[in-house]
């Protein structure tokens, strides 16, 4: 199979597909990982799933120690919202990092490579952009939970009987994972612009 598109250490004519393209053929099975960071995102990912396994481990402990033992937690539920929070919030970046991410293609599909490659530069720049806005807004939203008016150092609570911390913590993995897409976009948006066009190469016989 012939590249389409390619990155710039990549010789034309290696009957390949190239790890990363943004041009790959539909249902060509590729390493989604366009770089070392995006991989290492990715492994990150896989051990951040197991956040849901203990979400369900506490749950059922609460469940018998409510029903079976009459003795209900102060603790689980808060604990379970933190834990799923943090999970959908690192989603984002595994979720770009795996090109996973929600799409549409009908004007990509239709592009030649020319336009595609214009196409990919575009969309790395605005997804930097977004994600550099999203990162100034979360940043102001977890130094506001984690300062109290005379600016020390005050970490924002729930105001249960428990009263963790839970509600900054929350503001401030929304805010890591977006830190983490921008540097993810911004290696993108180089990627892309270095990235060149290919001729498809012949078949050998």
């Amino acid at each position: 199979m012939s590249k389409l598109y390619k990155d710039d250490q990549v010789a034309p004519g290696d009957d390949e597909i190239v790890l990363g393209t943004a041009g790959e053929p539909p249902g060509e099975e590729t390493d989604p990982a366009r770089n070392a960071f995006d991989a290492l995102v990715v492994r990150g990912g896989r051990i951040a799933a197991w956040l849901v396994f203990i979400a369900m481990a506490i749950s059922v402990f609460e469940v018998i120690m409510r029903y079976a033992f009459d003795s209900p937690t102060s603790w689980v539920h808060e604990s379970v919202v933190m834990l799923v929070a943090a999970t959908f919030a690192l989603g984002g970046p595994v979720a770009l990092a795996a090109n996973k991410h929600i799409r549409v293609r009908v004007l990509y599909d239709s592009a030649g490579p020319s336009l595609k490659r214009w196409l990919d530069r575009f969309n790395d720049l605005v997804t930097f952009v977004f994600c550099v806005a999203m990162s100034y807004a979360a940043f102001v939203m977890f130094w506001d939970s984690a300062h109290n008016p005379f600016g020390e150092w005050s970490l924002e609570r729930s105001g249960t009987s428990w009263n963790p911390p839970f509600p900054s913590l929350a503001k401030g993995m929304i805010m890591l994972a977006l830190m983490i897409m921008t540097l993810q976009a911004l290696l993108h948006l180089i990627q892309s612009l270095r990235a060149r066009a290919t001729p498809p190469s012949h078949d050998r016989g």
